[in-house]
This record gives structure tokens, C-alpha cells and sequence, in this order.
């Protein structure tokens, strides 16, 4: 085994890299784990605005720009996917593919994954026109048809992406107003090839090798409809990343960790920051505020 570190973080989106560069600053023996690539879930988010000082920018520029910092800084980002942890002594163990890791502290930041519908069709054809990541994949569907599923921010900021490249946009929303923010519902109600279904689910999804159609049941009125789509966007929302986790943890019924202000879990010298956390808010600017209180934390008793 590798020497007793002070803090490992596992997880490279915005919490885990504002811990990072905290923890460099502090002088810590720390490293980052990451299964897939830095950035987090910013990096698949067409446009962010709401980040004070950096104005309108695409999810990607953002994520690059916060690795960037952190990498000015010495700090290297580790690929390795977490398979195991203990949490039960004061030294911490995290095993991953590659390596078995001790420490001291742990700085939980693995973030959340998309929801699926479980509709008829959606795992099946999931690559083959469906999809969770509109600016990863939208490219795709230019000039045909696309349907967004939900109703909330990342569902609206689809949309509008989407609506410059394909023909037409339908959103499906469930309810009979967005939950989104009113700058995006503002936005999007303004774009003529973007049609909103409201009080409407996907019951189907429909094809043989390809996305062909989708039946969509209206919940008022109970009617089911066919719509011909080459694409489907799924964005109803995420589930917190915790497969590897100790069930030692305090968590919600969702399996959300749940923390004090200060980010640390029931266990001492365990934290958990940015979208996995049990929070009022999951945004950007959150994600980097916990990371920061995570390891500001922790350094003092280091």
C-alpha cells in the first residue's frame, strides 16, 4: 500500500476540483480520482451563465478553463474508477481498479448520473437515437425531428440547443408549467420550431435498429398519440453516484449524502460536496463553494 495520505478526493467535476486546488493551497498530500474525464456534468451543459465573472460560456469552455487552474497549480487528475471503500478506522481505505489507497480523510464529490424513464424501448435503442447529452450527441440531428423529455433546466437548455440544429423540437413535460428557471422558460416559449406537450409522458419509444416514432400519453385527457422523431433526449433528472459507497453513510431515501455545513458526513473525516450532496441547490457555483468548506475544514486537524 501506498503512504497515509491526508485527503483523497474522488471525483473531478467542480467540487472535486475546488477541493483540489484547496487542498494544494493548503498543502496536502492529497490525489484525485476520476473514472471518465474531468469536469463533471458541466461538460455535457451547452451554455452556463449564472457563474459570476465568467458571463455566457459552453459547459466544455468551463470545464477546461477549471482543469486548466488546476493543472497551473501541479495538480494532476488521477483515472481511476473507485470500486471499494472503508470508512470503519480512523485511516480510510479506497481500492480502485488500479491501486489500494490510504488515508486520512476523503472528499466524496462523484457526482450524479441521468435518470432513465424506463419506458418500453429506451435501453434498447439508448445510442441508437436516444441519448442523455444533447450537446454531445445533437450534432446528429440536423434538420430532422427531436423529442426533449422533462421539464426542469438541463430539459429547457436542451431544447434551445437543440432548436439552432434540428427542424423541430417537441418537449414532453409531465406537468402543465416548466420547473425550470424563467430566463430559459422565457427563451424557449420565443422559439417557433420548439412545440411543448404539456401534461404529457413517454410511454414507448419505437424502432426496429433506429429511434423511428414515440407514443406520448396525454395524462388529462388519456390519449396516446404517435410521433414520428429520429432523436430522443431523456432529461428527468440525475441519481447520486454511490455504488461504491460504505453503507455506513447517512443518506436520504434517494440515497443523497447528507451533511453538515461544514460538507462532512456522519463519519468523521468523510465528505461529501457538489451534486451528491443532500442540498437546496446543485449548480456550479455550489459545487466549487462545497469543495472550498470541505477541505478548509478538514486542515484542521491535519
Amino acid at each position: 500500500m501506498k503512504n497515509i495520505l491526508d485527503v483523497i478526493i474522488v471525483g473531478a467535476g467542480p467540487a472535486g476540483l475546488s477541493a483540489a486546488i484547496y487542498a494544494k493551497r493548503a498543502m496536502l498530500n492529497f490525489v484525485v480520482l476520476e473514472k471518465f474525464l474531468p469536469g463533471g456534468s458541466i461538460a455535457n451543459t451547452f451554455e452556463l451563465e449564472n457563474y459570476l465573472g465568467l458571463g455566457r460560456v459552453t459547459g466544455l469552455e468551463m470545464a477546461d478553463l477549471m482543469l486548466k487552474h488546476a493543472n497551473d497549480l501541479g495538480i494532476d487528475v488521477q483515472t481511476e474508477e473507485v470500486r471499494e471503500v472503508s470508512f470503519t478506522d480512523e485511516i480510510k481505505i479506497i481500492k480502485t481498479d488500479k491501486t489500494v489507497y490510504k488515508t486520512k480523510n476523503v472528499v466524496i464529490a462523484s457526482g450524479a448520473s441521468p435518470k432513465k424513464l424506463g419506458c418500453l424501448g429506451e435501453d434498447r435503442l439508448l445510442g441508437r437515437g436516444v441519448s442523455n447529452c444533447a450537446t454531445c450527441d445533437g450534432f446528429i440531428y440536423k434538420n430532422k425531428s427531436v423529442l426533449v423529455v422533462g421539464g426542469g433546466d438541463v430539459a429547457v437548455e436542451d431544447a434551445i440547443y437543440l432548436s439552432r440544429i434540428a427542424k423541430d423540437v417537441t418537449l414532453v413535460h409531465r406537468r402543465n408549467e416548466l420547473r425550470a428557471v424563467k430566463s430559459l422558460q422565457e427563451r424557449v416559449f420565443k422559439m417557433d420550431n420548439v412545440k411543448i406537450l404539456w401534461d404529457s409522458e413517454l410511454k414507448e419509444i419505437k424502432g426496429k435498429d433506429f429511434v423511428e416514432s414515440a407514443d406520448i400519453l396525454n395524462k388529462k385527457t388519456n390519449e396516446k398519440t404517435n410521433i414520428s422523431v429520429d432523436g430522443i433526449f431523456i432529461a428527468v433528472g440525475y441519481n447520486p453516484n454511490i455504488e461504491f459507497l460504505s453503507k455506513d453513510l447517512n443518506q436520504t431515501e434517494n440515497g443523497w449524502i447528507i451533511t453538515n455545513d461544514r460538507c462532512e458526513t456522519n463519519i468523521k473525516g468523510v465528505y461529501a460536496v457538489g451534486d451528491i450532496r443532500d442540498t437546496f441547490l446543485r449548480q456550479v457555483a455550489t459545487a466549487v463553494s462545497d469543495g472550498a468548506i470541505a477541505i478548509t475544514d478538514l486542515s484542521k486537524t491535519v
